[in-house]
């Protein structure tokens, strides 16, 4: 007798119809980036052994709604992307490049509210991470070097994912708690941050260079953790090298996941 593996959703990445584009004819099209996927697949502990799916926004199908979603899935991750779009957070896009993604906006935000409606786990990454502050009523910087006088550059699409810096643990938060070192090395690929912080949202790590918010997590009913780095890059790339190791990251996330799901075990 033994458990069925844990269910973890990945929300999806959105490409909008758009004409212009030759693949599928410029279709609307959901997509997972592989490295998440392996990534969340990759602890080898047999207690949290995985399936990873790629969630569809429930309102393309039918009667389902984002409650269905959670009732089915052990965990929630929510993936990196396209940016938030400030009028998600009661602000009009500066620029017209930052105007983000609404849509997607809200059905991730479906998610989220599910998900803690029924107590289950949600891990946030890069784009991720700063929607969990805006689901609990924050705000963010809608361009960090626009924004943050003396800010280091968090984004350079010439390097992408060897663009790195160190980061600091907050004493007692979650972080601090899985490592021993009170700092590391992270990946960084983003150009907007956290600003106002939601409610019952909590720092756990800052970039030691300007203070940007690099990990949060959240008193709530549910485990609800954030980090801004890509766990999922690091994984998979070379440039991983010298970074911190995320299995701990994931490990409790999974932890929580199956601790949540709770029932007796299946039979195979």
């Amino acid at each position: 007798m033994t458990r069925r593996p844990l269910r973890i959703g990945v929300s999806a990445c959105l490409f909008h119809a758009d004409p212009t584009r030759p693949v599928f004819n410029g279709k609307p099209l959901y997509y997972l980036e592989r490295s998440m996927a392996r990534w969340v697949a990759s602890e080898r502990e047999p207690s949290f052994r995985s399936l990873v799916y790629m969630l569809p926004d429930p309102r393309d199908h039918g009667a389902a709604t984002a409650m269905d979603v959670a009732d089915d899935l052990d965990g929630l991750v929510l993936q990196g992307g396209v940016d938030v779009s400030p009028r998600t957070y009661g602000e009009e896009p500066r620029r017209p490049e930052w105007s983000g993604d609404a849509l997607r906006d809200e059905y991730e935000l479906a998610l989220v509210r599910a998900m803690v409606d029924a107590g289950k786990p949600v891990l946030g990454i890069c784009r991720g991470h700063q929607l969990l502050n805006v689901a609990f009523g924050g705000s963010l910087h809608q361009d960090i070097k626009d924004e943050v006088e003396g800010a280091r550059v968090h984004r350079d699409a010439g390097v992408y994912d060897r663009l790195a810096h160190e980061i600091s643990f907050e004493p007692g938060a979650w972080l601090a708690g899985l490592y021993e070192a009170p700092r590391a090395r992270v990946n960084s690929v983003h150009h907007q941050a956290i600003k106002r912080l939601g409610r019952g949202v909590k720092v756990s790590a800052r970039s030691t260079e300007d203070d940007i918010i690099e990990a949060i997590e959240v008193e709530a009913t549910a485990w609800v953790r954030g980090v801004q780095w890509h766990p999922e890059f690091a994984h998979e790339s070379e440039a991983g090298v010298g970074l911190l190791d995320n299995a701990p990251i994931l490990r409790e996330f999974l932890q929580a996941s199956a601790a949540r799901r709770g029932g007796p075990p299946e039979g195979r």
